[in-house]
């Protein structure tokens, strides 16, 4: 496992709370040997006005789990990880249901960290994949 021990569902729906992660209702819901997944509703609280899942909130979701991944991989007690640049594709159009999106490390340095996060549809059709930046920054 590349997290922090530690780590929970449970701890990070807690950490959520409170924060736009809460507000648009982004829910934690796998952890992995390398992963990280939440879901997030298609509702009136992430849709545009032509009804469908704003692009967005596709980044908030991608930018919330690959900056919580980031920030459990390294010595907390010392360091942070902040996002630098985010990126977004959204190559297929959500009007309801929820959308899962996992985040993956592509490279876990000691000065930078990139993830991948793919976010897919109630039918698992990718919707939109996502790459995030971050520093790793002593405290």
């Amino acid at each position: 496992m590349i997290f922090n021990k530690n780590l929970s569902l449970d701890f990070l729906n807690k950490l959520a709370k409170d924060t736009m992660t809460s507000h648009i209702g982004i829910t934690f819901t796998d952890i992995g040997e390398d992963y990280i997944s939440a879901s997030m509703p298609v509702d009136d609280r992430t849709k545009q006005s032509y009804g469908m899942l704003h692009g967005g909130a596709n980044v908030v979701l991608a930018e919330t789990l690959g900056s919580v991944a980031a920030n459990f991989t390294i010595d907390q007690e010392s360091q942070y990880c902040v996002g630098l640049e985010i990126n977004a594709n959204h190559l297929k159009p959500v009007k309801d249901g929820f959308v899962k999106g996992t985040a993956r490390p592509v490279h876990i340095g000691k000065k930078t960290q990139v993830w991948e996060i793919k976010i897919f549809n109630s039918n698992d059709q990718l919707s939109c994949i996502s790459r995030i930046t971050l520093a790793v920054l002593d405290k």
